[in-house]
């Protein structure tokens, strides 16, 4: 399949955001382990999600997550401590995505994992019994989503956890975020330095609980704002909060920088309310900033710096090669095809210094991977006709993205 996209001249929408991914499949966990008889409202709907639920919910003897990183990362861990005998699995990009690290961390815990095929890599035979948890080390730059992993699941070990992170943490926010969810369940869990954090053998308690909308679905729209030549234009995003706990709610300060201002209809904090997004028509002439605690926005921001001549240095990508694909290399690939020649700097740092080529303007490929679907959409504002290869790939995080497109004024056309 492959859309062609050609844009609005002016925007003013009202866009209700999907349910945040990494809230829901936090919660789902969480939720589990405290017995799981109360549904959380708001659950995203997205492949990531379902997946998570659909094990959850069957329990199989094997469980598919197919592409889902963050389902294949918290349902090891969940297995692990959970009785029963399964083996997790996925697609055979999944299968070349590396989790050693977690498994190796969850054996000196007492779990018992094999490896069905290579060493290192999925799929896993677990067989889940209580862990007796203690203090363990791991490298703070492995993925945020391997620590927040063990984390959920340290209240269920007879010992609890201290994990002592051993060199620079990448992605801080998002084991805030875990930290934050698991105390919303009544979990004693926090820092007790700067890289250590306690969790008591304290077990979970039941409760109703609403999940915010997603930060992450929010970038486009700023990006969209950004590129977007009209000063009237407008979006508003319903269900966002002030002061949430998201690491991807760095996206408004972000593109401050960028000329998109954002409005908080409601200034209660902790509350979900709708945000409007609009122009200040000023943006940096250069922009450098460290990705380290926010990667999953730096597509977002790639792309749109590049569209708006904004020459830039990035820092902090080194998880962007281990995610749905190598990120770096596929952004490298795809924005030459629109005449813009980047570089990276051992697969850690990428910089754009207006370096420029012919354009061959060939559709945008996705590489099963949402958020470059998702990304290169708005450049359809700069470059009317934008074609983009296998459009569908935006169901694992946004299905109603490209509904969403069309209701703010966007031709989408499929060939």
């Amino acid at each position: 399949m492959q859309y062609t996209i050609n844009p609005p001249k002016t925007i003013d929408t009202t866009i209700k955001l999907p349910a945040s991914k990494s809230i829901s499949n936090r919660v789902l966990i969480i939720n589990a382990l405290a017995g799981g008889n109360i549904i959380p409202q708001n659950i995203s709907e997205c492949d990531d999600t379902d997946v998570t639920l659909a094990a959850l919910k069957n329990m199989p003897e094997v469980i598919n997550i197919k592409a889902a990183g963050t389902a294949m990362r918290f349902l090891t861990a969940y297995l692990a401590a959970t009785p029963g005998k399964h083996i997790i699995t996925g697609t055979e990009r999944m299968k070349r995505r590396p989790i050693g690290l977690l498994v190796d961390a969850l054996r000196m815990l007492g779990a018992d994992i094999e490896y069905v095929g290579e060493e290192g890599f999925p799929p896993l035979k677990i067989k889940g019994k209580t862990l007796m948890g203690g203090t363990i080390d791991v490298k703070g730059n492995m993925s945020s989503q391997f620590i927040s992993a063990l984390l959920m699941i340290a209240p269920t070990m007879i010992n609890g956890l201290e994990l002592r992170m051993t060199s620079e943490i990448i992605s801080r926010p998002y084991i805030d975020l875990t930290l934050w969810t698991m105390r919303e369940y009544g979990a004693d869990a926090d820092w007790t330095s700067g890289n250590t954090i306690m969790v008591k053998p304290k077990m979970y308690k039941q409760r109703d609980y609403l999940i915010e909308n997603d930060w992450s679905a929010a970038s486009y729209w700023y990006e969209i704002l950004a590129l977007n030549g009209d000063a009237d234009s407008k979006v508003n995003l319903e269900g966002l909060m002030d002061g949430s706990k998201q690491g991807d709610s760095m996206i408004r300060y972000i593109f401050s920088m960028l000329g998109v201002k954002t409005k908080f209809e409601s200034k209660e904090k902790g509350k979900p309310t709708t945000i409007t997004l609009s122009r200040n028509m000023r943006k940096l002439p250069r922009m450098d900033y460290d990705f380290v605690s926010s990667p999953d926005l730096a597509q977002t921001v790639v792309t749109c710096c590049c569209a708006m001549n904004v020459p830039f240095r990035f820092e902090g990508l080194s998880t962007l090669k281990i995610k749905e694909t190598d990120r770096i290399l596929a952004l490298e690939q795809e924005l030459k095809k629109l005449g813009f020649v980047l570089h990276d700097i051992d697969g850690k740092e990428m910089y754009w210094d207006g370096e420029r080529c012919e354009a061959t303007m060939e559709p945008i490929d996705t590489y099963e991977d949402h958020r470059m679907a998702m990304a290169f959409a708005p450049l359809a504002i700069k470059y009317p006709g934008l074609k983009i290869n296998d459009p569908q790939v935006v169901s694992k995080s946004y299905p109603k993205f490209w509904d969403d497109l069309r209701q703010a004024g966007f031709e989408i056309t499929e060939e």
